[in-house]
């Protein structure tokens, strides 16, 4: 039968192509904050592209199993006309013929949310939805993944949301997961404010496209995502001339990749244009063991006013051993 299926998908599904995304998910908001994420895990290529859709001010969806990629765009503007995403997923639902091989999930920036099963799903398949939340799985290996990434979402209420996603993915995994095993992952994270700019929308956007430990690889990223977050707080600091703060954003991200060379350069850039250059040689020092390019960009900085000591303090930045 499941072969069967995968051959009469295009007539079912009304769809030109097959997509499929046998995964687990949760859609989430931080009543807080207002922030709301998506985040998914599957043993297929690429799962972010097709399942995790969000938008700030307006919602987000997972759609997966035999995946109707409409349910994204289509979900999202109408929860963006103010339709509640129960009755999105219901009318989306009704009209779609290959509804008893969907499995999706949407919440609302009001933090209404809902979900669905469809009747022909892969077991073990099914879908909790509790208070600000919806976890959905199908082709999981057992029963117990769903009520695992519930427990472990009510569980983590201290994290961030999307430190309280990536925690759920856990959960899910050690409960069991896909039969098949693991190879994608994605994480958004959108607000609860509609932005102008397209670039502005999303707070966190990683994928883990293929990986033999996607979820482990996203916790990675996103420790990454959170040290840049610090550094660009910390060059906006130095725009606004507030070196003390400069620093002290730095300072965070280096404690988070205490081996990222260019941590520790701009920290010592910032040390040197304020005052410190003794400060800033031992740094420049470790910075120039480690890759000599930095000594070469160090030389090029002042034509573009990034660095601002004198001739001499300069010269004794580049002679560095």
């Amino acid at each position: 039968m499941f072969f069967e299926v995968i051959l009469l998908a295009p007539n079912i599904f009304g769809q030109d192509t097959n997509t499929f995304a046998h995964t687990f998910s949760i859609v989430a908001t931080d009543p807080v904050t207002g922030d709301m994420a998506v985040a998914v895990q599957s043993h297929w290529f690429s799962v972010g592209t097709i399942v995790s859709w969000g938008k700030s001010g307006v919602g987000v969806v997972a759609t997966q199993s035999f995946v109707n990629p409409s349910y994204g765009p289509e979900g999202l503007l109408l929860m963006e006309k103010g339709v509640a995403a129960p009755e999105v997923l219901e009318q989306l639902v009704s009209k779609d013929d290959g509804r008893d091989f969907r499995q999706v999930a949407m919440l609302d920036a009001n933090g209404t949310v809902d979900a669905f099963t469809g009747a022909r799903c892969v077991a073990s398949a099914g879908h909790f939805v509790g208070e600000h939340f919806s976890v959905q799985a199908n082709m999981m290996l057992n029963n117990r993944v769903v009520p695992a990434m519930a427990q472990a979402f009510e569980k983590h209420n201290d994290l961030p949301l999307a430190e309280r996603v990536l925690e759920v993915l856990k959960a899910a995994q050690a409960a069991g997961g896909d039969i098949r095993g693991k190879q994608s992952a994605a994480l958004i994270v959108v607000g609860p404010e509609k932005k102008e700019n397209a670039w502005e929308d999303r707070k966190v956007d990683l994928r883990v496209d293929d990986h033999p430990e996607p979820i482990a690889e996203m916790e990675r990223l996103l420790t990454v995502h959170r040290a840049y977050e610090y550094m660009n707080r910390g060059d906006l600091a130095v725009e606004h001339g507030n070196m003390a703060l400069a620093l002290q954003e730095y300072a965070a991200a280096e404690a988070l990749m205490p081996e990222n060379l260019e941590m520790k350069y701009w920290t010592a850039v910032t040390l040197a244009s304020n005052g410190r250059l003794e400060e800033a040689l031992p740094i420049f020092r470790i910075v120039f063991n480690g890759d000599n390019n930095w000594r070469e960009l160090t030389r090029r900085l002042p034509a573009s006013g990034l660095i601002d000591v004198s001739d001499n303090e300069l010269q004794r930045i580049l002679e560095l051993k």
